[in-house]
């Protein structure tokens, strides 16, 4: 393993990093160690290398969805949210959720920024079901500045939640 990390790292330097040892007219090992002392600027192998940085591709995407942890959570990010809110009730056992979810995402990310959506697993969160009244799930509501503007339950097609979601950022 720790050889894989060297030439990790050693596969990443520039040309810049490595630096060549000035030609020495001795054949001493005295004068080489000395030539090695005296470098003003040394490579090290254990700090990680500044190109490494560089040669990655940036990873910043957006997130189109986040998990509710708690009602503080869910009062700060989706409550007092100046953006319209989807929030997704869903169980890990429900057929029809596992369905819903990823197509819901799908048209949330549609719309570029200009919606949010919320999951609550409404087994974690029974609090926050009971008093939005949701009673089967999927449930999905709509908030819009901590009211609730819409909601459908059950499973809907691509072109329903395509609507659903242009007809909420349009409210």
């Amino acid at each position: 393993m720790a050889h894989r990390l060297l030439v990790r790292r050693l596969w990443t330097l520039s040309g810049k990093d490595i630096r060549c040892l000035p030609a020495s007219s001795s054949s001493s090992s005295s004068s080489f160690s000395t030539s090695l002392q005296t470098a003003p600027t040394r490579v090290s192998f254990l700090s990680p290398p500044r190109t490494l940085a560089r040669s990655l591709p940036q990873a910043s995407r957006r997130e189109v969805s986040f998990n509710v942890q708690d009602h503080e959570d869910f009062t700060d990010r989706v409550i007092k949210n100046e953006l319209p809110v989807l929030v997704d009730f869903h169980a890990q056992w429900c057929g029809p959720c596992k369905i819903l979810g990823p197509r819901l995402e799908k048209a949330v990310a549609k719309q570029k920024g200009r919606v949010a959506m919320a999951k609550v697993d409404i087994d974690d969160h029974t609090d926050l079901a009971i008093e939005y009244g949701v009673s089967a799930v999927p449930t999905v509501i709509a908030i819009r500045g901590g009211d609730i503007v819409d909601h459908f339950v059950g499973i809907k097609d691509d072109e329903e939640l395509d609507s659903f979601v242009s007809k909420i950022i349009e409210k």
